[in-house]
Formats: structure tokens, C-alpha cells, sequence
């Protein structure tokens, strides 16, 4: 485990997603759900630790909610795309937040302004998000 509290698979060849989300119960699902599918788990509760476990551990997709305490999902991004450690690492936004707020749905060149490769609503699925970091890694 890392740091005492991340899931992590036995397999180092494994994908390591850094799941990042202040709402406990939600990245607990997540992590065991992404760890039974034999990914590398590594969590987050806010800004500052997502981008302190980010350039440390160089996870291969991050999965980030942006809404969060300190500094939020939004800023986080922006520090991680802006660093050339962590600028090529794919950004999968999640937020309860509708995405007609952001932008419109059919937009990807929109997501790519705004700093994150993919965007998901929550509730999400765990199957979904699966689905979704499984297209994001294939790329």
C-alpha cells in the first residue's frame, strides 16, 4: 500500500490511477472496485495531495473531482497539465456539477482548454468509469 492508505495490485506492470476525491465513501467504492480490475490504486482526499502523490508516483491516468477542499479540482489540474512531470498524464474530471455549467457535452477541444481529457458526471458507475479510464489508456 501506499502511504498506508492507497490499494495498490501486487502486479507493478499494472496501470496506477490515482483516484482523487474528498467524499469518502465514493473513492472507497471506486479504489476497490479499480483494484478488483487489477489496477494499481493510489488516493487522494484534496488538491494538495492529489498534486503531492501525482509527481511523486507518476500515476498513468488520474481521476479527479473537482470540487474540493483547499485547492480545488480546477487549480489542480491547471498545476499538473502546466508541469512537465505530470503534463502528459490523461485527466478524467468528475463532479456532481452539471456539464452544461463548463461547456457543451460534444466538445472535446473544450475539455482539453479547461485541462482534463475526459469528463464524467457523478453519480458515475464504477463500470463506466472502468470503461471510460480503459478508452483513456488505450489511446
Amino acid at each position: 500500500m501506499l502511504n498506508g492508505e492507497d490499494q495498490v495490485a501486487t502486479d507493478a506492470q499494472q496501470p496506477l490511477v490515482l483516484l482523487v476525491d474528498d467524499f469518502d465513501d465514493a473513492r472507497q467504492l471506486y479504489a476497490e472496485y479499480l483494484g478488483g480490475c487489477g489496477f494499481r490504486v493510489a488516493e487522494a482526499v484534496d488538491g494538495n495531495q492529489a498534486l503531492e502523490k501525482a509527481f511523486a508516483l507518476r500515476p498513468d491516468v488520474i481521476v479527479m473531482d473537482l470540487t474540493l477542499p483547499g485547492i480545488d479540482g480546477w487549480t489542480a489540474i491547471r498545476q499538473l497539465k502546466s508541469d512537465e512531470r505530470t503534463g502528459s498524464i490523461p485527466v478524467l474530471a468528475m463532479s456532481g456539477h452539471s456539464r452544461d455549467l463548463h461547456r457543451r457535452h460534444d466538445d472535446p477541444q473544450n475539455d482539453r482548454k479547461l485541462g482534463w481529457d475526459v469528463y464524467l458526471t457523478k453519480p458515475c458507475l464504477p463500470d463506466e468509469l472502468l470503461a471510460t479510464i480503459q478508452r483513456m489508456l488505450s489511446r
